[in-house]
């Protein structure tokens, strides 16, 4: 008996690896690039878990040419990486000199990518603010100056790239951005209430407006990119946040709140004022005036500052009512079932375990909630203990390769099953690399990266992803619709206005298969119209 044929993944869908500049670039001193908060901050004995910094991480800087080697062998459509705020402009504000040598390296890479196919998919802000702005006016704690030299630096980056960049995020994890590194302080510019991690910080306090103003200059510098650029670019721009699902812990009304809770303070605190144009009702119940609020004319700015939903995300939580942490909405998070099993299989890293369950579960309360084409910037895994093992295991790396299995099956359900529109897939990560406070401890590569040569080996991981995504993308000749194709969508397009309008006659269609056609005719706009055009005509 034949096998069934592979369920195909919708037109134009871009897949591939991301990283980030600081956690791959090395070369922190090269070629007039200036401090970021990282440089010093990974220097402090304790902040990372090895006490190694980012000086030289995989070298990228110097070795770019061998991870467009890799990316062209692993034939990816499209490669996410961040460019460096403080190798762009060494001292960040908005009347600090361009560095030309950082416009040149991304440029170049840039146009290498290109050259190879591949799709630059670009972050302006993954983490590594200039040293020079957190000395000179506190960073992200002051509104008036961060939005201001933000916009200018994205201006500069627009100005430079953005005639061959086609999708923009300005801000990586504004969560972590505020919670790590102005509440909990550990990552830089590791600020805390907690005295023995930090002399100075209000943890109550300083995570919020650092929200509020990333927020801020990510919707500024959206509304430039937009006035001065999308017409003559023709690119999108979005931004992208971490949030992972969280599950009731047990069908109780209270834990089934704490829940919705959760949601609401690590995705709705960002998105719903993007998305919604309103803060979720529960944050501001919980922060009250601690909540910076916006004026009426920025929030005509934050409304709807995104062509996108940038989602990252790794894991599920179970949740339970009664927690004391503010940062995850006074909600308790565990791994552990009523029956006492755990979720899924542990990663490296303690707040990941594999659940695939709820990466489709949080693809379709995004797309239902916001109702915003999704792509998929960061999602991997760390299989446990994989430094400790010698390079000839680690490679073999038969966990992670589990947790892809079951997360590439949950991506494929949510689209051709539940209707949700994904565009693009980007795991994490297309190397090993520094791994913020964990240093080098933590692994997330599907490259496996000896530090002490810099030699890249594929893992096991890195083919079964190559070898899922190319058996699933569609040729040119597959992804171009036929007339007899278009003509079947038009009228399906048709049954489903009808039944939007309350047809009982046709009630028996799946809402799913609706949502199908719509987010069809979302991606085939100009053929389906050129379709309508030339039937008029021939009447």
């Amino acid at each position: 008996m034949a096998a069934p044929p592979i369920r195909k993944l919708p037109p134009n869908f871009l897949w591939g690896f991301a990283t980030a500049s600081f956690q791959t670039e090395g070369s922190t001193n090269a070629e007039g690039r200036g401090k970021s908060i990282w440089d010093d901050f990974s220097r402090l004995p304790g902040k990372t878990l090895d006490g190694r910094n980012g000086d030289d991480a995989t070298n990228s800087y110097k070795l770019w040419k061998d991870d467009l080697a890799l990316l062209t062998k692993y034939g990816v459509k499209t490669y996410r990486f961040s460019l460096s705020w403080s190798r762009i402009i060494p001292l960040g504000g908005r009347n600090d000199p361009v560095n030309p040598k950082g416009i040149e390296f991304y440029s170049n890479f840039i146009d290498a990518l290109l050259a190879n196919g591949i799709i630059p998919f670009v972050t302006l802000y993954h983490w590594d603010l200039p040293q020079g702005l957190h000395d000179r006016y506190g960073g992200w704690l002051n509104k008036t100056e961060i939005v201001q030299d933000f916009v200018r630096y994205a201006k500069v980056c627009f100005e430079a790239l953005g005639d061959r960049v086609k999708y923009w995020l300005t801000m990586n994890e504004p969560w972590c951005i505020s919670i790590l590194g102005y509440g909990r302080g550990v990552f830089a510019p590791g600020r805390s209430s907690d005295r023995n991690r930090s002399p100075e910080g209000d943890s109550s306090t300083e995570p919020w407006i650092v929200g509020h103003n990333v927020i801020l200059s990510h919707a500024y510098a959206t509304k430039l990119y937009r006035e001065e650029f999308k017409s003559k670019q023709g690119g999108q721009i979005g931004i992208t946040l971490n949030g992972d699902w969280q599950m009731p812990y047990d069908d109780s009304p209270e834990n089934v709140a704490a829940a919705q809770h959760a949601l609401d303070v690590a995705i709705g605190w960002f998105a719903d004022p993007i998305y919604l144009g309103h803060y979720p009702a529960y944050l501001q119940q919980m922060l009250g005036n601690r909540l910076p609020q916006f004026t009426v004319a920025e929030w005509a700015v934050v409304h709807g500052s995104s062509d996108f939903y940038g989602m990252n995300t790794y894991t599920t939580n179970l949740c339970r009512a009664g927690g004391d942490d503010e940062f995850q909405g006074l909600v308790d998070y565990t791994f552990t079932r009523p029956d006492g099993t755990q979720l899924g299989t542990q990663a490296h890293c303690a707040w990941l375990q594999d659940y695939p369950q709820g990466f489709r579960s949080l693809l379709n309360y995004l797309w239902k909630k916001y109702k915003m084409p999704i792509y998929v910037t960061e999602n991997g895994f760390a299989v446990k203990n994989e430094s400790d093992m010698p390079k000839e295991v680690a490679v073999k790396d038969t966990d992670r390769v589990n947790y892809y299995r079951g997360v590439t099956a949950s991506l494929q359900a949510a689209i051709n099953e539940d209707g949700v529109d994904v565009r693009g897939y980007l795991a994490w990560s297309l190397l090993d690399n520094f791994e913020w406070a964990d240093g080098y401890v933590t692994r997330f590569g599907i490259t496996y990266v000896d530090y002490n040569t810099q030699e890249r080996i594929p893992k096991d991981s890195a083919y079964f992803l190559v070898k899922w995504f190319q058996d699933r993308s569609q040729t040119a000749e597959e992804s171009t619709p036929s007339l007899k194709q278009l003509m079947a969508k038009a009228s399906a397009i048709s049954i489903a206005s009808t039944l939007s309008k309350g047809d009982s006659s046709i009630s028996a269609i799946p809402i799913s298969w609706v949502s199908q056609l719509k987010a069809w005719v979302a991606r085939n706009i100009l053929a389906f119209f050129s379709l309508v055009k030339s039937n008029i005509f021939r009447r």
